[in-house]
């Protein structure tokens, strides 16, 4: 049975784990991720395929699945649409406020792969959050 406590720690566990995923897949650190190990290769010689690159892909694939899938039943399309819309200006006041450079495109890139880190995280969490302040369970797939 799952824990029904929820906790800044339960957050940042989540939040942990998506930016793991979104980070091995692609970051800008080349060859520190899944696009600059496996598919740009692929892309430039078909005989750079293996059946590791394949596997490690699958396990990416599903990975993706699973958080998007848990994201937009949690928050919904509205729902991840503010939260993007939420990182984004989050994101743009640093910028403007001077706390952040976007001089490379790097840093952009970087920002943009912590916000999808951040919307994965609040999607995986937000039933866990709505739950713990109004009482309320979700019910998506009722047992028969």
């Amino acid at each position: 049975m799952a824990s029904t406590k929820f906790s800044f720690a339960s957050f940042f566990v989540r939040l942990l784990i998506a930016t793991t995923l979104v980070m091995a897949t692609f970051n800008p650190l080349q060859p520190y991720s899944y696009f600059y190990w496996a598919l740009r290769p692929l892309l430039e010689d078909i005989n750079n395929f293996s059946v590791l690159k394949a596997f490690l892909g699958v396990v990416l694939l599903i990975g993706w699945t699973v958080f998007l899938r848990a994201t937009l039943r949690s928050l919904g399309i509205m729902g991840t649409l503010l939260a993007i819309i939420f990182f984004g200006l989050f994101f743009w006041l640093l910028v403007d406020q001077g706390w952040v450079s976007l001089d490379g495109d790097a840093n952009l890139t970087w920002l943009i792969l912590i916000g999808l880190s951040g919307v994965l995280s609040a999607g995986l969490s937000w039933s866990l959050i709505r739950r713990r302040m109004s009482g309320q369970y979700d019910v998506d797939d009722p047992d028969n």
